[in-house]
């Protein structure tokens, strides 16, 4: 018996169902907003219809099409104009399976300033994503989103898409969805160590590598490797000051210890008011 690579059809309705309700619930969309898609042949596709919120979708309403852009079998409504951007991700890589377009907040906020996620500073991100590049401002539904985003289909897991949102793609669509959950909590921590909490240490080179020995057993040979620091900044132990372990300062002084860029020197109270005075400043 041939076992097939793809799930079948009523296994990638199923899915793409519940991906759409953890995408709503998960704030990554308003109203009808996103897209998802899971490869069930070589060439044939299920994914979501246009104007449909993610978190109220039936099986009956989703499409079916090859990818050529045939539709085969629909419900009341077609397809996304934005599944051109699916089905040109399938078409440069034959070993995707599955893809998921949504607008996570933060995400959506670096791809608005026009930055990717590039920061050696997360190991879970460094191995599942590697980096996320940030590709130029198309119209969303038009085709200048597929070719945008072609060059990067092979070598890279996720995209931010300027002033738009985040695209991220994996060998089948549980896969894709959770390399977009990715996406998101990897913004976040950037955001928060590099705009709330002002300090980062970032990953050495051998620290780096490790992790892509990592990647590279877990199968993941794609992502891209993120600038990495000359030496390690984060190789020792910070105590705070009414510790026992932190009872000499002036030892710690005499070895060095003081001036190395890991041991801290930011006030927690301080940290916490910065925090709580840049969320009020948020709800304003």
């Amino acid at each position: 018996m041939v076992i097939s690579k793809y799930p079948t059809d009523m296994e990638a309705k199923k899915l793409i169902v519940e991906i759409g309700r953890r995408m709503y619930l998960k704030n990554f969309v308003a109203a009808n907003d996103g897209n998802i898609s899971c490869k069930v042949a070589e060439d044939m596709i299920w994914t979501t219809p246009t104007g449909v919120s993610k978190g109220f979708m039936s099986e009956d309403e989703l499409v079916k099409m090859r990818t050529d852009g045939t539709v085969i079998s629909q419900g009341a409504r077609g397809p996304s104009s934005e599944v051109k951007m699916h089905l040109r991700i399938y078409n440069e890589n034959p070993e995707v399976g599955g893809v998921c377009h949504a607008h996570p907040p933060i995400s959506t906020s670096f791809a608005i300033a026009g930055l990717g996620l590039d920061k050696a500073i997360y190991p879970e991100a460094l191995v599942n994503l590697g980096t996320v590049p940030c590709v130029h401002y198309e119209a969303p539904g038009s085709q200048g989103i597929p070719d945008s985003i072609a060059p990067y289909a092979r070598d890279f897991n996720a995209l931010l898409l300027a002033n738009h949102g985040a695209v991220a793609w994996g060998k089948d669509a549980m896969e894709a969805w959770y390399r977009l959950e990715s996406t998101e909590h990897y913004a976040m921590v950037i955001m928060y160590t590099g705009n709330i909490i002002g300090k980062a240490n970032v990953l050495s080179c051998d620290q780096v590598n490790e992790l892509i020995e990592i990647r590279n057993k877990l199968g993941i040979t794609s992502g891209g490797v993120p600038a990495c620091a000359a030496r390690p900044t984060n190789t020792r132990d910070v105590l705070a000051t009414n510790t026992p372990a932190a009872a000499e300062p002036m030892q710690a002084q005499s070895c060095g210890c003081a001036s190395n860029q890991n041991q801290s020197d930011i006030d927690v109270k301080a940290i916490t008011q910065a925090v709580l005075e840049r969320l009020a400043g948020l709800g304003k």
